[in-house]
C-alpha cells in the first residue's frame, strides 16, 4: 500500500510539474484528487475494511494527499510568478525617460469670451442675470410677444421636455436668454416697488442655450448674450453707442465699421441686424452680421410688468461663439465644442 500511494505522489508531482498553464493544472489536479482520482479511488475502497486497517490506511492516504496538495500549491505558486515575470517583461518602464508633465489648464476660448464681454458690459453699469436652462412656454414665447402657432416661433424650433408636472404648462429648453430679461425685470420692479420711480433696467443675460440645429456655423447647444435697457429715454442712438463702444472694445480696434440693417423680430420693433466690418486683416471689407437688436416691442415692455407709455428702450443679442470665432480666426463652430484637446490648447 505505501509503495502504491508513494508512487501516486511521484506521479502528481511531475504531472503538475508539466502543467505550462493554471487550466493544465488543475486538469492534473483532477487525476489525482478529483472525484474518479486515483487517491479518490483508494479512499473508496476503504469501506470493506476492519477498523484498524482503516486507521492505517486512511492516515496513510491523509499524508499522500497532504503531499499531493503542498505540491501543488508549490506549482500554483510558480504559475503565478512566471506570469507576473512575463507582465514586468512586456510592461518595462525605462527609468531613465524623462517624465511626464501635467499640461497647466486654461479657460475654454468661448468661456473667455463670455467672460470679456460681462467685463465690458460692466464697465458700462449693465448687471449680469442668471436664470434657469429649463423655461416654460410662456417665458421662452408667449411673454415675448410670440404667442401660439405664431409663425415666428419656427426660427426657434427647440427642444421640449417632459417634467412630469400636472400645472399642464410645456416646458423647454431655452432657444435663447430673452427670458432671463423678464425674470430680471420683475425681480427689479418687486425690489423697488416702495419706490417713487422705477429705476431703469441695464441687464446683460449670457447664458446656454438650444436649438435644433447642426453644421459647421451652428450647434444644438450654443451661447447667447442678450442685453436689456429701459428707462424714460432710452433710444436707438443709445443702442448704436453702446454696441460701437462693445464691438471696438472687444475687438481691441477702433479701425471698425457698424452697420444697422432693417430686419424682423416678434420681441422688438423696429427691429435691425447688426453687422461689422474690419478695415484691414484677412477679414477687411467683408461685412459680418454678429447681432440682432430692436427697440422693445410695447407687449413685452408690458409683460415685464412696466408701463410702455413710460419706458422705452432697446434690446440685443449676439451669439459668444461667433464672436469667438471671429476674435481667434476660427472657421468650424464644432471645434469648440469636439473636446479635442490640441485644439484648446491654443488658447491657454
Amino acid at each position: 500500500m505505501t509503495n502504491e500511494l508513494d508512487s501516486i505522489v511521484d506521479s502528481a508531482r511531475q504531472a503538475f510539474a508539466g502543467a505550462a498553464t493554471p487550466a493544465q493544472l488543475e486538469d492534473a489536479k483532477a487525476r489525482f484528487t478529483g472525484k474518479a482520482g486515483r487517491l479518490t479511488e483508494l479512499m473508496k475502497g476503504m469501506a470493506a475494511l476492519s477498523v484498524e486497517d482503516k486507521k492505517s490506511r486512511g492516515a496513510a492516504i491523509n499524508q499522500a494527499k497532504q503531499a499531493i496538495e503542498e505540491a501543488l500549491s508549490a506549482r500554483r505558486r510558480a504559475l503565478a510568478d512566471a506570469e507576473l515575470e512575463a507582465q514586468l517583461h512586456a510592461e518595462s518602464l525605462d527609468v531613465t525617460l524623462p517624465g511626464r508633465m501635467r499640461e497647466p489648464g486654461g479657460l475654454h476660448p468661448v468661456s473667455r469670451t463670455m467672460e470679456r464681454i460681462e467685463q465690458i458690459f460692466a464697465s458700462m453699469g449693465f448687471d449680469v442675470a442668471d436664470g434657469p436652462e429649463i423655461e416654460s412656454d410662456w417665458h421662452s414665447f408667449t411673454s415675448l410677444n410670440n404667442p401660439p402657432n405664431h409663425p415666428a416661433r419656427s426660427m426657434q424650433d427647440t427642444f421640449y421636455v417632459d417634467l412630469n408636472g400636472d400645472d399642464g404648462i410645456p416646458y423647454n429648453l431655452r432657444p435663447h436668454t430673452s427670458p432671463m430679461q423678464v425674470r430680471y425685470a420683475h425681480a427689479h420692479i418687486k425690489k423697488h416697488r416702495d419706490a417713487a420711480e422705477i429705476p431703469e433696467i441695464r441687464v446683460i443675460a449670457p447664458g446656454r442655450t438650444y436649438r435644433v440645429d447642426s453644421d459647421a456655423t451652428h450647434s444644438p447647444m450654443f451661447h447667447q448674450c442678450e442685453g436689456l435697457w429701459l428707462g424714460r429715454n432710452v433710444s436707438f442712438k443709445d443702442l448704436k453707442v453702446v454696441f460701437t463702444n462693445f464691438c471696438r472694445t472687444f475687438f481691441e480696434s477702433d479701425d471698425l465699421a457698424l452697420r444697422f440693417r432693417p430686419s424682423f423680430f416678434p420681441f422688438t420693433e423696429p427691429s435691425a441686424e447688426i453687422d461689422i466690418q474690419f478695415q484691414s486683416g484677412p477679414l477687411a471689407g467683408r461685412w459680418l452680421e454678429v447681432a440682432g437688436a430692436g427697440q422693445v416691442h410695447p407687449t413685452v415692455v408690458r409683460n415685464m410688468g412696466l408701463d410702455p407709455e413710460r419706458y422705452i428702450g432697446f434690446a440685443f443679442g449676439m451669439g459668444p461663439d461667433r464672436l469667438t470665432m471671429l476674435r481667434y480666426g476660427v472657421n468650424d463652430l464644432r471645434l469648440f465644442f469636439d473636446g479635442d484637446i490640441r485644439f484648446l490648447r491654443q488658447f491657454r
